[in-house]
């Protein structure tokens, strides 16, 4: 008459009907309040009315675990204890309960009104994950699903090794479980669970994957070389999972086409390449580590470069490993072994460390790094001469003398020239310029008077004008 909603009223009587243990006049009662999800895959238990339902069903067949604490429990707690305890049968090792009223009436009200996580997590709930993985692929649940209801739940509890156990005994090529298992990987490193991401990837037999994780346990946090020493057997590690997968992927090529529709595919010839990039690290990590512990190590870089970043932060290692050594020479093979390996601009690196040298003010380094750079057989024509070009931005902290040494150590007149202008050395620029042929002369001894001019050196401008 009021025109009141009677949801509410048919719930608490079909609640009343619940705890006088009248299940089936329970059923209908409900069947007039709840109704199922839209969404069965939404991420939720469903109603707040059928998870009422669910939490006092599941409290009716709770199994009672006697401890100590139960002998000193009143009269009135153990009578209540033991009228439970006959409303449940008794618990099967595994946890399910055995032809029990209750629990079946639980998954009644679950599959009529309930999402499929809370029929997932009702299941975990009670120890039943076989047939909570079973549900989730006969309704093909999305991943979510899978996270929430089985995966967090399985790490949480310690029974990971379980859950594993159990997709491999469901699909023994885990082929059916691989968006799942991909979903719980990109999880844990959203959650910088990486411990358990490897475990996971190893099980996966995901190999590919597996070496990248462990490029982040070796990279990872480090310092220094020093670090990165004691954190070698990554590099193994990933070289070792590299080799797994070139095995399996040549023993699937030579039967028919194994289906890794989930497990991340690399050709040879790059699985190859990698393998080759960890035993550079695994050099580069043994002579700076062995810098830095007998004191030669120069520089104090925030940032700790290793060949598993881009280029330019390959290339800071080339550098490191340069500057490191106890002279130039000691690192300058595995340096250019790495410039060539991944074929980075050389003159860039050498220009970097030439910079850093006359930072350090280790002026005679730099003719030794242009000596090893002539000497490495692929250094272009003008490499040397660039090289000491690019450090003579500095040339007001270099004493004279130093810079003289270097300037006569270019090859090329034109190059010799250029760096007198740029370091105002007006009167050397105009002695190598009337050494070349005619006409070009006369063009460098014409420059060298415009720029005498422009810095009020008059004695220089009348030479070159009288020499004109």
């Amino acid at each position: 008459k009021s025109g009141l909603d009677p949801g509410g009223a048919w719930h608490a009587w079909g609640m009343a009907c619940l705890k006088a243990g009248n299940l089936t006049s329970a059923r209908e009662k409900f069947n007039r309040c709840l109704k199922p999800p839209m969404d069965l895959n939404q991420l939720n238990h469903g109603s707040r009315l059928v998870q009422d339902v669910i939490q006092y069903l599941e409290s009716a067949v709770k199994p009672v675990l006697i401890t100590d604490d139960d002998y000193f429990a009143t009269l009135r707690e153990l009578e209540a204890t033991l009228r439970r305890r006959s409303l449940s049968l008794e618990m099967m090792c595994e946890g399910k309960i055995q032809h029990n009223s209750y629990y079946q009436e639980c998954l009644f009200y679950l599959h009529s009104y309930g999402t499929n996580l809370a029929i997932i997590s009702f299941y975990m709930r009670h120890d039943c994950m076989r047939e909570a993985l079973l549900h989730l692929l006969n309704k093909e649940s999305p991943s979510e699903v899978f996270i929430e209801g089985i995966f967090i739940p399985s790490y949480e509890s310690g029974k990971l090794h379980m859950l594993e156990n159990l997709l491999e005994t469901i699909d023994p090529g885990l082929e059916s479980w691989g968006v799942y298992l991909i979903a719980a990987c990109k999880y844990l490193q959203r959650k910088n669970y990486y411990h358990i991401l490897y475990e996971l990837q190893q099980f996966m037999k995901d190999h590919v994957r597996a070496a990248m994780t462990c490029i982040r346990f070796f990279t990872h946090g480090a310092k220094s070389y020093t670090e990165l020493g004691g954190k070698q057997t990554w590099l193994l590690k990933i070289k070792d999972h590299l080799k797994v997968y070139l095995q399996e992927v040549s023993r699937s090529s030579g039967r028919k086409k194994m289906a890794f529709t989930f497990r991340k595919k690399m050709s040879a010839t790059d699985v190859s390449r990698h393998i080759n990039t960890v035993d550079l690290q695994m050099e580069v990590t043994k002579f700076l580590h062995q810098c830095e512990s007998s004191g030669a190590s120069q520089m104090t870089d925030s940032s700790l470069p290793t060949l598993f970043g881009n280029n330019n932060m390959k290339m800071d290692v080339a550098c490191k490993v340069i500057l490191e050594g106890k002279n130039i020479e000691e690192g300058f093979g595995i340096a250019f072994r790495v410039l060539q390996d991944f074929q980075l601009e050389a003159t860039e690196v050498y220009s970097k460390v030439a910079k850093q040298l006359v930072k350090q003010q280790k002026y005679s380094e730099i003719q030794q790094l242009l000596k090893c750079v002539n000497e490495s057989g692929v250094a272009a024509k003008n490499d040397g001469d660039n090289i000491i070009l690019n450090c003579l931005n500095e040339f007001k902290n270099i004493p004279a003398e130093d810079l003289d040494n270097l300037i006569q150590d270019m090859d090329s007149d034109e190059n010799k020239i250029q760096a007198y202008m740029m370091c105002n050395k007006l009167r050397s620029a105009y002695l190598v310029s009337v050494r070349q042929e005619k006409a070009r002369a006369v063009q460098l001894v014409q420059h060298v008077r415009q720029l005498a001019q422009s810095s009020g050196d008059d004695v220089v401008k009348a030479i070159c004008t009288q020499w004109l």
